[in-house]
């Protein structure tokens, strides 16, 4: 469908892009890239196919946003889906599979057995990195920015990674039910509950990295992030106790994004949600966030005054037969391509 005909009016169109919109990825101002995987998921698997739930969802909604009106038509676009990202995910998860069982069991991590299958599922999480990297890269010397729609939460690492070598400074605002500051979890480098410890290793350009809604956190994640003057955690809990003691969400927000420099990478991580909102991710916890108190926080960042260089929505992990996962993740994607395109528009690169 061409730009001209396009009717945001219309019936959703099923094209196979996100939203049904008409944009390629040339001409568009943000592109979308897809990381179908889901290999070192420590509980519920299936996020790998969250890619195409999730463009199947988004026909379904409306474009008009109050919080980023027109903002659409700056472009949103697609890029094409590399499944062979997929099909490598469900080689190597079986490997990743039977290490956590035998871990679980009670079995030595030093095993043979376990080291040979983690050397290959490491190495082909490696890989996957390398991908993401090399396709955001192609399209941030286009003069695009790029969001990413996981997948699990390890796939934003190759993004992050491509970001760091075009900024000289950014923080991140991570939102998520967990702090996945554990080091190489289950043995496996790049775990999902390793993305923001591999990121702060590996990405000396983050400067600071601010996590909202976190509730449920080993101790030694904990003193990681008492120890690293990089790390803010404003927790689930001492946001509810906050409330209760009669703080409005619009003055907390403002605290979190205060904690925040000018340019601000988004990870929305599903399960940072309140659980009504995504009852099939991978690992869900009780608490977290309402839909419109991440949809307010986020709208803070741009009414602050900062810029969104580019996000992850990740840990979707959509059902046979209940869609609200799919539904969540693609109104959530929605707000943070908007809110981004709304940040560039009234917050120009400095």
């Amino acid at each position: 469908m061409e730009q001209k005909t396009f009717d945001p009016d219309g019936v959703g169109v099923d094209n196979g892009t996100y939203f049904g919109l008409p944009f390629d990825p040339e001409t568009a101002e943000l592109v979308l890239v897809s990381a179908p995987w889901d290999v070192t998921v420590s509980y519920g698997a299936g996020t790998a196919y969250a890619p195409d739930a999730i463009i199947e969802a988004s026909t379904q909604l409306d474009f008009h946003d109050p919080l980023a009106p027109g903002a659409w038509r700056r472009g949103i676009a697609t890029a094409d889906v590399d499944y062979a990202l997929q099909e490598s995910s469900q080689r190597l998860r079986v490997d990743a599979s039977r290490v956590i069982d035998h871990l679980e069991g009670g079995g030595s991590p030093d095993d043979e057995y376990v080291v040979r299958k983690l050397r290959r599922v490491n190495e082909g999480c490696a890989a996957m990195n390398a991908n993401i990297e090399e396709q955001a890269s192609r399209w941030l010397d286009a003069g695009k920015t790029v969001g990413l729609v996981g997948g699990d939460h390890s796939t934003p690492y190759g993004l992050i990674r491509a970001l760091g070598r075009r900024h000289a400074s950014f923080g991140i605002l991570h939102i998520d039910a967990h702090c996945d500051l554990r080091e190489a979890y289950e043995g496996f480098e790049y775990s999902h509950a390793s993305i923001m410890f591999n990121v702060l290793r590996d990405v000396p350009q983050v400067s600071r990295l601010v996590q909202v809604g976190v509730r449920d956190f080993s101790a030694g994640e904990a003193a990681r992030a008492a120890s690293d003057a990089r790390i803010s955690t404003f927790d689930d809990l001492s946001l509810a106790g906050a409330a209760f003691d009669g703080v409005t969400w619009s003055e907390q927000c403002r605290k979190i994004v205060a904690a925040l420099p000018d340019e601000v990478y988004v990870s929305f991580d599903i399960d940072g949600l309140s659980f009504e909102n995504c009852p099939h991710t991978g690992t869900p916890v009780s608490g977290g966030l309402t839909f419109n108190q991440a949809v307010w926080l986020l709208a803070e960042v741009v009414r602050s005054g900062r810029r969104i260089i580019g996000f992850d929505m990740v840990e979707v992990t959509p059902a046979s037969d209940d869609r609200i996962d799919a539904i969540t993740g693609a109104r959530i994607l929605w707000k943070l391509c908007g809110l981004t395109l709304r940040s560039h528009a009234e917050n120009p690169q400095r």
